[in-house]
C-alpha cells in the first residue's frame, strides 16, 4: 500500500488517520476499505494527494452514489453498521460500506447486513478482434486471483457483449459467509481502472487473454445485500420526483375531460313531463 509508513524499531506498516493516530495495518494483504477511506479522508483535509484512491466508489442491485466520507471502523477493519460522518445525521451501510437506507438522526436502527453478491460491468479498450468469451472467463479469473487473492470459485458468471465491449461479472459469495470481504477486490479495482492503483509499485489492471493484454477503460460496480436496501421515497432524484408530478398531472387531466364529455353527453338527455328531451325535441316515451 502506497501510503503505508514502516516505523522502525520494529517495522510496523500503518496508515494515519489523524495527526495523532496511525492505524498498524498488514502491508503483505489488501487493506480492509473502511481503512482505506479513513486514510484518504485525512489526507484530503491535509491537501495531500488522493488521486491514487479518487473517484466514486436485478430490483435490489444498488451502487455507491454517495461518494468519499469518513467512516467509523470496528477493530477489525468492518464498517459499523450506523455511519454519521461526524454530523447529526446518520445512515445505514452494508459490509462493503455502501449506503442502504435513508438518511435520518442518531436514532436510526442498523444492523449487520453482508453483501454477497457483487457485479462489476467493465469496458474494456478497443482490440485488434473480439475476445473470446470462455478464454476471457479464464483471464478474468485469473486476474481476479492474482491481482486481488480473490478465489476462482467465486465468479459465477461472465457476459460479453462483443460489439459493446462490455464484460459483465458476477462475484458470488454463500449467503452467511462472513469471511470472504468482496468489497475489497471491488475497491481496489476501481480504482486500478478509474484513477491509479492502490499498491507501492503499480501494473495497470489487465486481463490476459490468449496471450494478449485486454486493459479496461471503464467500471461499473453494483451491490446485493443479504436483506433488501431500505430506502424510501426519499431515494428518488428531483427528475424522477419531476416526472412523476408530470405524468400524475397528465393522468388527472384524462381523468377531467372525460367527466366533462361524460356530462355533456347526459345533459342531451332529460326527462321533462313524461318526455324525453334531446337537443330540446321532445319525443313522446
Amino acid at each position: 500500500m502506497k501510503w503505508a509508513v514502516c516505523d522502525l524499531p520494529p517495522c510496523q506498516c500503518t496508515l494515519q488517520f489523524s495527526m495523532t493516530y496511525k492505524q498498524p495495518i498488514d502491508c503483505t494483504k489488501l487493506i480492509p476499505k473502511c481503512y482505506l477511506m479513513k486514510a484518504e479522508m485525512f489526507r484530503a483535509r491535509n491537501n495531500m494527494s488522493t488521486r491514487s484512491i479518487g473517484g466514486k466508489p436485478v430490483e435490489s442491485y444498488f451502487v455507491n452514489n454517495d461518494g468519499i466520507y469518513d467512516p467509523e471502523c470496528e477493530s477489525n477493519g468492518n464498517f459499523k453498521a450506523i455511519q454519521c460522518n461526524g454530523t447529526e445525521v446518520c445512515w445505514c451501510v452494508n459490509s462493503a460500506g455502501v449506503r442502504r437506507s435513508d438518511k435520518g438522526d442518531k436514532n436510526i436502527k442498523c444492523e449487520h447486513v453482508e453483501t454477497y453478491w457483487v457485479r462489476l460491468e467493465l469496458k474494456h479498450k478497443e482490440v485488434a478482434t473480439a475476445l473470446d468469451l470462455t478464454k476471457l472467463r479464464t483471464g478474468i479469473e485469473n486476474a481476479l486471483l492474482e491481482r486481488y487473492k480473490l478465489n476462482k470459485t467465486f465468479v459465477s458468471d461472465v457476459i460479453y457483449d462483443k460489439e459493446g465491449r462490455l464484460i459483465v461479472v458476477d462475484v458470488k459469495k454463500p449467503i452467511g459467509d462472513h469471511t470472504t470481504d468482496l468489497s475489497l477486490m471491488a475497491y481496489y479495482m476501481e480504482k486500478d481502472v478509474k484513477i491509479l492503483p492502490l499498491f507501492k509499485y503499480p501494473q495497470p489492471f489487465e486481463v490476459s487473454v490468449e496471450g494478449s493484454k485486454v486493459s479496461m477503460e471503464n467500471i461499473l460496480v453494483y451491490y446485493v445485500d443479504e436483506k433488501a436496501p431500505t430506502f424510501t421515497m426519499q431515494r428518488l432524484t428531483a427528475g424522477i420526483i419531476a416526472l412523476i408530478v408530470v405524468v400524475s398531472l397528465i393522468v388527472l387531466a384524462g381523468v377531467l375531460v372525460l367527466v366533462f364529455f361524460t356530462w355533456r353527453q347526459n345533459a342531451k338527455y332529460s326527462h321533462r313531463d313524461g318526455h324525453y328531451v334531446f337537443n330540446n325535441v321532445s319525443c313522446a316515451p
